[in-house]
This record gives C-alpha cells, sequence and structure tokens, in this order.
C-alpha cells in the first residue's frame, strides 16, 4: 500500500497551535476517536508508548516525529500529518536524554503489521529528503501537503 492509501485530508493539519505533546496528542486523538478511527484508550496507548519509545527525529535542518501506538487501538487505519505554528519538544529516538524541537508530526494510525514495516520505511524515505520535508513545513495548503506525501 502506498502513503495515499492512509491519507484523510480531515487529518491534515496546518499551523497547529499546541503548547505541548498533551495537548497535541488530545487535538489528534478528538479527530480519529470522533470519526470512530481509534479507540478510547488511543490517546492514554499514544502517550505511554511516546513515554517509553520517543519517536523524535533529527534528520538533516529538520525535526519531525512519527508518534504510533500498538494496533489494537486502531479501527481504521490513517495517517495525521500535521504542521506546528510553535515548534514541540520530543525525546529523540536514538537518545532519549535528548529532545529536538519538532515542527512536523506524523501520527500513525496502523493496525496491520506488514502496513506499519511498509509505511515506516516510505517515511523515512520521504522524510530524508530535506527539500520536500521544507516543502511540507512551509505549506499552506493541505492539498500541497496530500500532494508532496504521495509524489
Amino acid at each position: 500500500m502506498s502513503l495515499e492509501d492512509f491519507l484523510d485530508d480531515d487529518f491534515i493539519k496546518i499551523g497547529l497551535d499546541c503548547v505541548n505533546q498533551d495537548q497535541l496528542f488530545q487535538t489528534l486523538y478528538q479527530e480519529a476517536y470522533s470519526k470512530g478511527y481509534v479507540s478510547k484508550q488511543f490517546l492514554e496507548k499514544i502517550k505511554e508508548r511516546e513515554e517509553s519509545f520517543p519517536t523524535g527525529l533529527s534528520i538533516n535542518n529538520y525535526n519531525v516525529a512519527i508518534p504510533h501506538t500498538d494496533p489494537e487501538y486502531v479501527f481504521k487505519q490513517f495517517i495525521a500529518i500535521t504542521t506546528l505554528k510553535r515548534p514541540i519538544p520530543f525525546q529523540l529516538m536514538d537518545d532519549r536524554s535528548k529532545k529536538v524541537n519538532v515542527k512536523i508530526v506524523i501520527l500513525l494510525g496502523l493496525n496491520e503489521p506488514h502496513d506499519q514495516l511498509n509505511v515506516l520505511q516510505q517515511l523515512i524515505q520521504m522524510i530524508q529528503d530535506e527539500k520536500k520535508i521544507e516543502q511540507i513545513a512551509s505549506s499552506t495548503s493541505v492539498k500541497e501537503i496530500r500532494h508532496l506525501f504521495i509524489q
């Protein structure tokens, strides 16, 4: 499956103004829960997983986070793409003692193990494209972000 199969324009947020991870996760959870994509436990479990297995990445000049949780809390698969008005600190995936200020958050709601590996590989490849990440970070259009993700 391609990234496009998991995208829903309602889950692409531009310039979201959140003060911390809790507010960010709450906002994204409410959207997914109201549409029946996730269980009630999703919010708690995404926070727990982020605490245990941080998802902050520092690649080139951009910091990205890819939070996700266990498949049993996801009813319908999705990817939520969020650019933030103000960066939010996330612990680094490879060094929990350090934090990075993240401006792009890609929340994964996946419930099929083979899809998770495939999606992560595609995302890592995309994130390593500095020009594309720069365009996503500065985009003002849902349509443009969708296009950048699927090209």
